[in-house]
């Protein structure tokens, strides 16, 4: 892990010992986020056999993020812990983290296998900012997660209220991204309602949005937290066999 003062800058995860890596994933954080938040995320997808790296808040330097992941995405893949891992190379975004990965994919998708965009941001707005208790409640339904939160002094308090950087919307064309997206969407997230964004994944050429029944914003670490990690390691597992299905329901019946 690189670090600058007490924030991860650039923090990583690693398949466990003795097992190739079957993919590699980008995390892009979220407003008023930094990589290490991403750490229960990162570990759960770890153990399933993928090398995982989380950058910094491209909000706050995109440059240095852009640098980071692209440092990532071209090295040479390599068995060795602490390098980057084979295909497929995945970015992974949260808040306007997902929407930064979107803009990149279209204007420059070298060495991107697919896309994971969870909140993705769309029309719902902040009215004024929120006392912190009323930012977390936005954020995560998780109390584990709001507890991480509210412990660490590195994640910027307020930081939803600010508005997507300019241009940002823009820059992530759907119809320039050419590589296959999930999309993963609190159903109750009131800061991106699902209905600001389901014509956004309509206009992509390869794309599934998964609603969580009940999540709010942060998909990735809301009570849900589990779920979401399955759908996105079934996400990566489709991309390393040509994005067809991985299984097949041969039979449903009686009450689940």
């Amino acid at each position: 892990m690189t670090a600058v003062g007490a924030v991860p800058v650039v923090a990583s995860w690693s398949e466990p010992e003795g097992i190739r890596p079957r993919g590699t994933v980008v995390v892009v954080p979220g407003r008023g986020e930094h990589a290490a938040v991403y750490e229960r995320f990162g570990r759960r997808i770890a153990a399933d056999g993928y090398r995982v790296w989380a950058v910094s808040d491209p909000a706050v330097d995109e440059e240095r993020t852009c640098a980071q992941v692209r440092d990532l995405l071209d090295r040479t893949p390599s068995d060795e812990p602490g390098e980057a891992g084979p295909a497929p190379r995945v970015l992974v975004g949260s808040d306007t983290g997902a929407l930064w990965a979107a803009g990149l994919a279209a204007e420059d998708g070298t060495g991107i296998d697919g896309l994971v965009l969870a909140g993705l941001p769309g029309a719902g707005v902040v009215t004024g900012p929120p006392d912190w208790d009323g930012e977390l409640a936005l954020r995560t339904s998780c109390p584990t997660h709001r507890a991480r939160l509210d412990g660490d002094g590195a994640v910027r308090r307020g930081s939803l209220a600010r508005p997507v950087p300019a241009g940002w919307a823009d820059r992530a064309r759907p119809g320039a991204v050419g590589v296959p997206v999930l999309g993963l969407h609190g159903a109750a997230d009131a800061l991106s309602p699902p209905a600001g964004v389901r014509g956004w994944y309509a206009a992509l050429h390869q794309a599934e949005l998964v609603s969580i029944t009940g999540g709010v914003h942060d998909a990735l670490n809301d009570q849900t937290h589990r779920t979401a990690a399955a759908t996105v390691v079934l996400f990566l597992e489709r991309l390393r066999g040509g994005a067809g299905p991985v299984t097949h329901t041969e039979l449903r019946g009686g009450a689940l």
